[in-house]
């Protein structure tokens, strides 16, 4: 992060690409340790999952058993995506502020961070829940009372307009983690400010969620070709292997690529982030100051 604040406002859809490859660039040790200690665990839990869904598919028909898995995967995963966010947005706040950095002292602060991001989680959890919910009624009821051809052009708009909201949801969502760690706001304080901050940098939130999306896809076509239905044993490991680097991989990029959003719509609002106030909350987590109040530590305009 070593723009000008007043210039962050101004990088698209590649610039916040090269600016979240740069920042891992230069901070690759620390980066390669978050990776290996929360990363990767969380990747193998996902791409283990998808194989485990497969096997037990065929293997076995007991419901019991599968819930709790299922349960079991849940809450490790919650745990280890709300820690990795944790770490990742902590760490880039404190490049930013150019505070001292180790290991150690980010692995002190995830878990005091990661108690402010799982309510932020739940109450994600509630809205997408309730979109769902409400969604899919609106769909049946639709595709109930219209006729074959009409419910057919209603459900083809619906679906576009449907996966439209919860793209918009799951970036406010992501982006309100980001707030969670940096401000006092969690919970639907911080979904409320970053519907605010989003907005006039919403294409170029879009186009990235999109690629990285894309690039999930990607790696899940190919772990259930090449592992999951793969034949040949050397084969599958050599591919699983690969899966789990390329996901471990993207997973970082996206978690730098979200703070680095959040930098550019602050920017973009004209909002001045004070470094040293920044800096007094972050080292907050780790009881090095009184916490401040709410307009001491707020992020305040600054005039172009």
């Amino acid at each position: 992060m070593d723009r000008e604040q007043e210039e962050i406002q101004f990088l698209g859809f590649f610039g916040i690409l090269k600016e979240s490859h740069n920042i891992i660039s230069s901070w690759r040790k620390i980066f390669t340790q978050i990776t290996l200690s929360l990363i990767i665990p969380l990747s193998f839990i996902y791409l283990g999952t998808r194989y485990y869904n497969k096997i037990s598919n065929i293997l076995s028909s007991e419901l019991t058993s599968y819930i709790l898995f299922k349960i079991g995967y849940l809450i490790f995963f919650i745990i280890l995506a709300l820690l990795s966010t944790s770490a990742v947005v902590y760490t880039i706040a404190c490049i930013y502020t150019a505070k001292g950095l180790t290991f150690k002292k980010v692995m002190s602060v995830v878990p005091k961070v990661w108690k402010r991001l799982m309510v932020t989680f739940i109450w994600s959890f509630v809205i997408i829940f309730v979109y769902n919910f409400v969604s899919f009624f609106i769909l049946f009821l639709g595709l109930l009372l219209l006729g074959n051809v009409v419910g057919i052009v209603f459900g083809v708009l619906f679906t576009i307009i449907y996966l439209t909201g919860i793209v918009y949801v799951t970036m406010i969502w992501h982006l309100a983690s980001v707030v969670s760690v940096l401000e006092e706001s969690y919970g639907l304080n911080a979904m409320s400010k970053s519907q605010i901050l989003i907005k006039g940098k919403m294409g170029v939130s879009i186009a990235v969620f999109v690629l990285l999306g894309l690039c999930l896809i990607g790696i899940q076509i190919m772990f259930e070709h090449f592992v999951v239905d793969g034949d040949v044993l050397g084969k599958r490991i050599g591919f699983g292997i690969i899966c789990l680097i390329l996901l471990s991989i993207l997973m970082v990029f996206g978690l730098v690529a979200q703070t680095v959003i959040y930098f550019v719509c602050k920017s973009y609002h004209h909002e001045n982030i004070d470094k040293s106030s920044l800096s007094d909350h972050l080292g907050g987590y780790l009881g090095e100051y009184v916490p401040l109040k709410t307009k001491d530590v707020q992020l305040e305009h600054f005039q172009v």
